[in-house]
């Protein structure tokens, strides 16, 4: 789903976010979707994801299931 940055109004830093790793993303919600970007380079795009996609992303990403 393509939708411009500022369609959302409220980006927030993952409370994980931080430290030395420079791995850093940001979140911001619209009534049905949620944007994820990355917190160092906002103007580089975003992924645009409904709340169950973005749900499962967050169980993967817990499970260890990804290769980040």
């Amino acid at each position: 789903m393509n939708m411009d940055s500022t369609t959302f109004t409220q980006w927030r830093k993952s409370s994980y976010s931080g430290g030395d790793s420079g791995q850093c993303v940001e979140i911001a919600q619209v009534t049905a979707l949620i944007g994820l970007r990355d917190s160092k380079n906002p103007d580089s795009g975003h992924l645009a994801l409904d709340r169950a996609t973005f749900a499962t992303l967050i169980d993967h990403v817990k499970a260890g299931a990804l290769d980040l």
